[in-house]
């Protein structure tokens, strides 16, 4: 089948997306939109339904590259450097579990596989799709293209190895502290819970005075995310860093000195536009991956799933113990570097939803397990995979 118009091919990959949405929906996060998404694109490549080349006919992996800079930098200006320093714990056990993945994955899969099998598996798995773009530009340059499929199985995939587990513990941490409560006095936390809104509760907010000239418009925002993206780009140029590293330091730069709004790209409103332009990016990268290729990588795939998985158990379980966190709690929380928001934010919600007796005990199992829950997410799928991914890649030769 051939298809040469732009917005037939956008409108076809399109709804591949939009199919993996709703599934994701209605399975509440624990089969990812972007497994649904894949899976149909290669076997659509694989039958002739689609042809190989319908993504770049649709244009939107170009843009994708394009908005990739900026939205790393928008990343940066989400980055909460006050509250990380308040849950320095959660922080310090989410980096524990992604280095101990790290070290359980490259020596293992070295030995199994070959060492660029683990680099190309270890970023997208501690990660999201920022590091497995890193991770691919990566492969196709140094020409191990053949790999690309690896990172984008694992970061399809890992999300049903990482969610079953951490609903478990954080299922058992939960039912372990509703059980504490039971035998202390709750009066202490229902005074100070009156005084603190819980989520979903209303906060009531001074009007701010109009300015005379409002100069941060969307067109203005968007300007400035370019900026900081092409600093960061030339500054990888010149220093052999990552260009990816420095669009995230100087967003969090940026935020600090008020040159950027806190989460900008959401202000200028392209945010779901770059993110599906990095969704079609993942989804072009399968394009020429055969069905045996596929078979051939799914050992390779689940192999480092699984080991990074007992990694991350590992360091969370380790870390915890260090600074004194019930090992539940920690594991869940290093978990996360495995699916990210929204899905940290889900569990959390049906977890309290279903351990939680009243309105009450589930609003304050969230407020509880939430907050760490989140920066964890946090450290790991936005700074921590996207510093491991471009070291990683520096190694290829």
């Amino acid at each position: 089948m051939t298809i040469n118009e732009p917005v037939y091919a956008a409108m076809l990959v399109l709804a591949l997306i939009a199919i993996g949405e709703v599934v994701s929906i209605i399975t509440r996060a624990r089969v990812p939109m972007l497994l649904i998404a894949i899976l149909g694109f290669l076997i659509f490549i694989w039958t002739g339904i689609f042809p190989a080349d319908i993504v770049d006919t649709s244009s939107f992996s170009a843009m994708g590259t394009l908005l990739t800079g900026p939205l790393v930098v928008h990343l940066g200006t989400l980055i909460p450097l006050t509250l990380m320093a308040k849950q320095y714990r959660a922080v310090l056990i989410a980096l524990g579990g992604s280095l101990v993945a790290l070290l359980f994955v490259l020596p293992i899969i070295t030995m199994l596989f070959g060492y660029e099998t683990a680099v190309a598996g270890t970023g997208p798995l501690v990660g999201g799709i920022v590091a497995f773009i890193v991770t691919s530009e990566a492969l196709n340059g140094s020409g191990f293209e053949y790999l690309v499929a690896i990172p984008a199985l694992v970061l399809a995939v890992h999300k049903l190895f990482g969610l079953p587990v951490a609903s478990m513990l954080l299922r058992k941490y939960a039912l372990i502290l509703r059980n504490k409560w039971d035998q202390t006095d709750s009066s202490s936390y229902i005074a100070a819970a009156a005084e603190v809104p819980l989520h979903g509760a209303a906060v009531v907010s001074t009007p701010k005075k109009r300015k005379k000239y409002e100069f941060n418009t969307a067109n203005i925002l968007l300007f400035k995310l370019f900026v900081g993206a092409s600093l960061g780009t030339v500054l990888g140029e010149l220093t052999g860093i990552s260009g990816t590293i420095w669009c995230l330091f100087i967003g969090v730069l940026g935020t600090k000195v008020n040159f950027y709004n806190e989460n900008i790209m959401d202000k200028a409103k392209a945010s779901s536009i770059a993110v599906l332009g990095t969704i079609f990016i993942v989804i072009a990268s399968m394009s020429k991956v055969s069905l045996t290729q596929f078979l051939h990588f799914i050992p390779q795939v689940v192999t480092i799933i699984i080991i990074g998985e007992i990694g991350i158990l590992v360091g969370g379980y380790i870390v915890s113990k260090l600074v004194k966190w019930h090992p539940y709690k920690g594991m869940s929380l290093a978990l996360t570097a495995m699916f990210g928001f929204p899905a940290d934010y889900i569990l959390c919600q049906e977890v309290s939803r279903s351990v939680g007796r009243t309105e009450e005990e589930e609003n304050r199992l969230l407020n509880e397990l939430s907050p760490p829950m989140l920066i964890g997410g946090f450290t790991t799928v936005t700074v921590a995979s996207v510093l491991i991914a471009s070291i990683l890649v520096k190694t290829l030769s």
